[in-house]
């Protein structure tokens, strides 16, 4: 079936309207009718071909919430008229290591991922969710929970499995100090996730006018990080940092901040390698790390924690019609976490 979309027909042209081919379910598909999809960052960058090998036209989106409308014979977790969800993989080759483990986001083979990408017949180009519809295999369909706001659950499935993963995959805990660097699109949800563990978080930020909104997302503590001072007063206080931040920074200034055997953990992606001294990470036997989504399951896992706690995103609904105008507010950080695009746009 042939279903509406908006597409960038080169690098760095506006999203447009466009048309987008879509398969007949196979016997172990999930159809769906997109109801909401978030904007991520990488969808800037990739729209923009700021990360090279951009395959266009393309069709960006990969935090996607619908309504079930069809599925195939075999499907035994959907029915018609089920809320589901796909996030930012859309396939993998199901036999590898990484993949019998539940790490399909490292495939050996290639994973597919849901645009700017090829199924895994390296042929057919993934179009995303910026779209009225979207065709998945069961196994990579996610339920979202009852109860969750579709609008703002829709950024779970990128910026929610984000930050949850590494806080779950370095065990933070109640009673534990938590320090979240920078409070933007992944910095709010890791406050809310934090906290949702019995963590005492503290937002890192270069913005002091954003010290009351991190209290009101659940943060005890908040450092303006211009103010040298303040910095250096945290030095050696806290377990666990997670670092959001995608541009140029001191990430030694961070590493100093840890307690003895503490982690840093790398979300954000700086354009530039960042700098560490040895001594940095030697002294205090400090772990800097790096974290990329989750597979499948620790996928769902984060979405029945975020139904369980009643977590979503902070979310501006607008309408497709104004994504280029979101793409420009984005990079201007001018936007409260997250922006949600409301597909029924698509279809008037």
């Amino acid at each position: 079936m042939q279903v509406p979309a908006y597409a960038a027909s080169r690098t760095g042209a506006p999203l447009e309207p466009f048309a987008v081919d879509r398969r007949d379910p196979r016997p172990d598909d999930v159809q769906m009718e997109i109801l909401f999809c978030g904007i991520c960052h990488s969808d800037v960058h990739q729209v923009r071909d700021e990360w090279g090998n951009g395959t266009f036209p393309m069709v960006p989106g990969h935090e996607i919430v619908g309504r079930v409308t069809a599925v195939g014979r075999g499907v035994k977790k959907f029915k018609v008229g089920d809320l589901a969800g796909v996030g930012c993989m859309v396939d993998s080759c199901g036999a590898c290591e990484p993949c019998r483990r539940g790490t399909e986001q490292f495939c050996t083979q290639g994973v597919a991922f849901t645009y700017n990408s090829t199924e895994m017949d390296r042929r057919t180009p993934t179009y995303g969710g910026y779209s009225s519809a979207i065709v998945v295999k069961e196994s990579f369909a996610l339920r979202i929970p009852a109860g969750l706001d579709p609008a703002g659950a829709a950024p779970l499935l990128c910026a929610g499995i984000t930050t949850y993963s590494p806080l779950r995959q370095w065990g933070v805990k109640a009673g534990q100090k938590v320090g979240v660097v920078g409070l933007g699109g992944l910095g709010h949800m890791g406050v809310k996730l934090a906290r949702s563990r019995g963590a005492d978080v503290t937002v890192f930020s270069t913005s002091p006018s954003k010290q009351k909104d991190a209290e009101r997302l659940g943060a005890t503590g908040f450092v303006a990080t211009r103010d040298r001072d303040a910095l250096k007063a945290q030095r050696g206080k806290f377990d666990f940092l997670l670092d959001t931040i995608s541009a140029p920074h001191d990430i030694e200034a961070y590493l100093a901040m840890l307690r003895a055997g503490g982690t840093l953990v790398l979300v954000g992606m700086p354009p530039e390698p960042l700098s560490v001294g040895a001594g940095a990470l030697i002294s205090g036997n400090k772990r800097l790390a790096g974290s990329l989504i989750g597979g499948i399951a620790e996928t769902q896992e984060m979405l029945d924690h975020c139904g369980e706690h009643h977590i979503v995103s902070d979310v501006e609904i607008v309408p497709i019609q104004k994504v280029n105008e979101a793409y420009d507010r984005m990079v201007k950080s001018d936007v409260k976490y997250r922006f949600s695009i409301d597909l029924a746009s698509l279809r008037k």
